[in-house]
This record gives C-alpha cells, structure tokens and sequence, in this order.
C-alpha cells in the first residue's frame, strides 16, 4: 500500500470539485488523488490537471488503475449502483458513494449482497451523520430516540453554485432547465427529487430517530418557488416534518431538531459546499441547555478520515444493512411525497 490512500473520482462535477478537493487538499496526509474520470474529457483533463492526477473517460480505465485504492463515486445518481458494483468488483480497498446509495431497494440489496462477497467496504458520504457537533449530541441524547414525538428538518439555502463559487472554479456546470409547473408529473418528479438529492442529507438522522418506518404515510406534500418542498409524514407514531427552499435572497439557514416532552435537540448545520467547521448541537432540558461544537472540522473531513481508518483496518466498516435501511426509508418517502402531489393536484383539478 503506498504511504498514503489513492483516489479515484467517478464524476469531476461540482461536487468534486467544490466539496471533495478542498477537503483532501486539507487531509493530503491521508490521501492522494490519483485519478479522476468524467464523461467529458475536457472536464476530466481539466481537474485531473489541478491536483496532478491521471484523467479518462472511461469506468474502465479507473478501475484498472493500480494507484487507485478508494473509489469515490460522484456521478449521477442513476449511476451509482452499476458503479459502485463494479468498484466492489475490481477488488478495491473502499468505496465512497455520494447519497443516495442507489435508486432503487433492489438496486441497494444488490450492493449490500456484492460488497459482503467481495469485502470491500461502502461508505456512504451523507456528510451530517459524520459531522462531530451531531455525534457528539447523539452520545449524549439518552432516551431522545424513544421518547420524542416531533422531529423537524428545515433547510433554507441559495442556489448551489454561489457556495461552489466559494470554494473553487467550478467547470462544466450545467444549467438548470426551467420546469413546466402545470405538469404534474413534472411536479412530482420535482418533490422526489427534492427528497432524493436535498432532504436525503438529514433523512438517515431522522430514521435514527424512529423506532420504525415501515408505517410511514404522508400526510401532504407540496413543491416549493422557485424550487423547495414541504412535506409533513408520520413513521414510527412520530410527526416528521421536512421544509426546504432555496432562494437568491434569504439567509441560510439549516436546521434539525426533535422534541420529546422532557427534552430537546437542535443541530444547526453548516451549509453544503462550505467549508467552515462542525455543526453546534444544542440539548436542552428545564434545568440546563448543554452545547457541542463547533469543531474545526466538518463532516465532510470526518467521512474521508473515517474511510481511512477502514482501509487501515482501525475502524470498523459501516452495516451494509443500515446503509440500505437508510436508503429505503428514503425512497419510501420519496414516492409517498410524489403520490401526495399528485393527489392533491387532481382533486384540486376535480373540485
């Protein structure tokens, strides 16, 4: 094994190269990215160039790479199954799948089933369940996942590229098309999506809240302008509800928080894409209110470090069974909140 764990990027989008570079620039002790491969070449060339890497565009000529021991997988979702099977596969050391897992509970059971015959661990990068001023609530939360009855996860953000812009030249973004409201269809491809890619960073927090969830309903689900959801469920005899906006003119803004009659929890996390610490958690009770964070660090250093205790062999590796709880969990809201758009939009339309 060299002295320190090769890299190799799927995906050399914004992601990438907004969240994933910085944060091994700062961690260069640990890694070294060796490779990065893009459908574009161009991109591919481009960002390989900037930390010294080889570049392709070919899944192929990554994985047969040597000095690659951790695949990062940071393409399309739709992408990530057939990825990550083939990373497993090639017998790498780990690999890095940036949420959600897959797209399908069959899609993730074909993971869990591939990365147990082959060894290879998976890490999810759902950056919140690793950021320190969240775990260090959860060591001290007590009988919170029992005893709660309201969780709530609020989310309120500018568009993506002002934080990316932040953090370095991002290439080849593309554009966002403007979507047909009238559709709704297009409407309940918006609220999935909006579970899939903005909601599923806190969802594996709230599913550590719920004694169950295979009871999940949905009560209403609605899209928001310009774009953003509110969806209020219920799981587990809990009410969870889940807001988001995104927004040229509001100050962000993201929180997560859970209620039980005796005590209270309030995470407020950092925004993506920005590189400015942990979290600050907040338990109160009647007699006292007790802080964690914020730490130095963020949840996006404390995932690499964390695959690098696994590829070292001093941290155990994630169940790859929870790994598919969380996302089914997250697919079933997903649908369900897609169903409540449509419902509400033909009888509206039936009134």
């Amino acid at each position: 094994m060299q002295s320190t764990i090769g890299v190799g990027f799927l995906g050399a989008g914004p992601v990438t190269q907004a969240i994933h570079l910085p944060t091994l620039a700062r961690l260069g002790h640990e890694f070294t990215i060796r490779h990065v491969s893009d459908v574009d070449p161009a991109v591919a060339e481009s960002v390989a160039t900037r930390v010294g890497a080889t570049h392709s565009s070919s899944l192929d000529a990554l994985l047969d790479d040597p000095a690659v021991e951790v695949v990062a997988i940071c393409s399309p979702h739709t992408f990530h199954a057939e990825q990550v099977i083939a990373a497993c596969r090639a017998g790498k050391s780990a690999v890095l799948c940036e949420k959600p897992l897959a797209m399908s509970s069959t899609e993730a059971d074909a993971i869990a089933a591939v990365s147990a015959e082959t060894g290879v661990p998976i890490v999810v990068g759902a950056m919140h369940v690793f950021d320190p001023g969240w775990r260090a609530a959860v060591a001290q939360w007590g009988e919170l996942p029992a005893t709660s009855h309201s969780i709530r996860s609020s989310i309120v953000l500018p568009p993506n590229p002002r934080f990316e812009d932040v953090a370095t030249e991002v290439l080849g973004r593309q554009p966002f098309p403007t979507p047909d409201r009238s559709d709704v269809e297009v409407l309940a491809a918006m609220i999935h999506a909006g579970v899939m890619g903005l909601a599923v960073h806190d969802l594996p927090l709230v599913r550590s809240l719920l004694p169950r969830y295979d009871d999940l309903r949905v009560v209403s689900a609605a899209v928001l302008a310009p774009f953003g959801y509110r969806i209020l469920a219920v799981a587990g005899g809990k009410s969870i509800e889940l807001h988001a906006v995104m927004s040229a003119t509001w100050q962000p803004n993201w929180v997560l928080e859970a209620y039980a009659n005796d005590v209270a929890l309030r995470t407020e996390f950092t925004p993506s894409y920005v590189h400015a610490g942990s979290a600050v958690s907040t338990l109160t009770t009647a007699e006292s209110a007790r802080v964690f964070g914020p730490e130095s660090f963020n949840g996006y250093e404390s995932e690499w470090l964390e695959l690098a205790g696994i590829v070292r062999g001093q941290i155990a590796p994630p169940d790859p069974g929870e790994l598919v709880d969380d996302l089914r969990f997250t697919l079933a809201l997903a649908d369900a909140a897609a169903e409540a758009v449509r419902s509400t939009h033909n009888t509206e339309a039936a009134a």
